[in-house]
């Protein structure tokens, strides 16, 4: 058998900044969704579509950098 590939993907670290108290509904599910919850939180989340579109619905309560996976 051949050792397998790792292919290098490209992953989000995700931190909450700002409280979700006092916020619409829908911006609380997020952060619920992506893992989240209390301020300082950080997440690792693969690079996608959907996890971007989340973190686009709510760029005032996290802070977002690009890792190596």
């Amino acid at each position: 058998m051949s050792p397998r590939k790792t292919k290098s993907t490209k992953m989000l670290r995700i931190t909450q900044v700002r409280s979700g108290i006092g916020r619409q509904e829908h911006q609380k599910r997020v952060l619920k969704g992506l893992g989240l919850g209390r301020i300082g939180r950080t997440v690792v989340r693969p690079d996608h579509p959907a996890i971007r579109g989340m973190v686009d619905k709510i760029p005032h309560l996290v802070s977002v950098e690009e890792v190596e996976g």
